[in-house]
């Protein structure tokens, strides 16, 4: 069967669009707000806004649709996820770090959407679809001695039968527009909290904090190496009180027979890193083009079809830059294609992103060796894609911890068995 990598002619229209924004808007800008950490990006915000304010409200509307039992059978696979990572890959191969500041829910609205109710889908995410003001959304699930380990979560949530609330307390580090979504807009983060410690995995809950609630600060937004657009911040929560309604999926803990709702919400992660990972595939693009235009400047250009001992060691270094690029695009297009089909991407997404991240670093550091002195100068933009890259190896679950992933779906081990 002949498989057709032709873009249907939405996402092209589409990719018109952001290319335009990418390099008008996001390239411009993108030396300025790296070199002024934690400066807003207010010209992408403002343009991408609305964009993403229709989006949340379409969105929306088919949830409530789909609950009420409207939503008609697909008879076909659908595009969602496909469009989704071109758009992420173009907007990074603008400037990865203002594509971070995107005003949506990002990973808050995917824990919603994966587990939260109707009710809950109204209440929280209604404010990403309306207002006269971009909002922002974010998840807190990374915790000084718990990273990689969720199971070592420290952060409670306790029920308090007087007032019927849930009060959490915890921090929260590495939390990706933390402070967008919690001191700079009417956004929400979805913390992660154990509500049994007894119970391990089984007994980690997520609750939506809404910003504003008392007793929840930032105590601190990291000096970072690269995104250095979009803010990384840490959340303390002493006493903090939230609604009962707020918690995601059940608060019973079952610790012998299931840890459903914990990998229920993290099945979010499923579909966050073919994103990831496409992210990657457009700093290393950046990257690559970058090199292929100089190199052109200087009259040398890449052969194709020609022996390897014919190339020379510039050449073949470019060959294969484009090659580790064009192998993790692949996966990634797997990835995100299985979720157009309703099939489950577990293995998949996380050997997208493994390779993505690998591949990025490898790229981007690639280019600013054949790019020499200049290549590792502020004069150019390739020293930043070097260093934006390096978070794809980091964020949505590491490398190592991805290739762990790949390794028990692939022997059929569990993470008791294989750690």
């Amino acid at each position: 069967m002949a498989i057709s990598f032709e873009l249907p002619e939405r996402i092209k229209q589409n990719l018109q669009m952001l290319e335009g924004l990418a390099r008008g808007v996001m390239r411009p800008e993108a030396r300025d707000l790296d070199e002024n950490e934690h400066k807003r990006p207010s010209t992408f915000i403002q343009m991408t806004w609305p964009v993403a304010k229709e989006q949340q409200r379409r969105d929306l509307e088919k949830a409530h649709a789909k609950a009420r039992g409207e939503v008609k059978e697909r008879k076909g696979p659908g595009i969602t996820y496909l469009n989704m990572i071109h758009t992420f890959e173009m907007l990074s191969w603008g400037d990865v770090g203002q594509m971070l500041c995107m005003p949506t829910a990002l990973l808050a609205g995917a824990a919603i959407e994966a587990v939260g109710t109707i009710e809950q889908k109204e209440r929280f995410l209604r404010r990403f679809a309306e207002g006269d003001e971009p909002v922002w959304g974010a998840m807190a699930m990374t915790e000084p001695g718990a990273g990689s380990d969720t199971s070592a979560i420290q952060t409670t949530a306790t029920l308090d039968p007087e007032t019927n609330e849930w009060v959490l307390n915890g921090e929260k580090i590495f939390c990706t527009n933390g402070k967008l979504s919690l001191g700079e807009s009417n956004g929400i983060v979805v913390v992660w909290a154990t509500v049994d410690k007894s119970a391990g995995r089984a007994g980690i809950k997520p609750f939506v904090v809404e910003a504003g609630t008392p007793g929840v600060t930032i105590e601190k937004v990291e000096i970072k190496h690269g995104i250095r657009a979009s803010d990384t911040a840490s959340i303390v929560l002493k006493n903090a009180r939230i609604p009962y309604d707020n918690i995601l999926g059940s608060p019973e803990v079952r610790k012998k027979s299931s840890t459903k709702g914990f990998k229920g919400a993290m099945a979010t992660f499923d579909a966050s890193r073919p994103l990831i990972a496409a992210s990657a595939m457009g700093v290393g693009r950046a990257a690559l083009e970058f090199v292929k235009e100089k190199l052109a400047e200087e009259g040398i250009e890449i052969p194709y079809g020609v022996p390897e001992h014919e190339l020379t060691a510039v050449q073949r270094d470019v060959l294969e830059m484009e090659m580790r690029l064009h192998g993790a695009w692949l996966l990634t297009l797997r990835a995100a294609a299985m979720l157009d089909h309703g099939l489950h991407n577990n293995l998949e997404a996380s050997m997208a992103k493994t390779q993505a991240g690998r591949a990025v670093t490898w790229v981007t550091q690639k280019a600013v060796e054949i790019l020499g002195p200049l290549g590792y100068s502020r004069e150019w933009l390739v020293e930043k894609w070097m260093r934006d890259a390096k978070i794809n190896d980091i964020y949505e679950g590491t490398r190592q911890i991805n290739t762990l992933i790949v390794a028990r779906r692939i022997f059929g081990y569990s993470s008791r068995e294989l750690t």
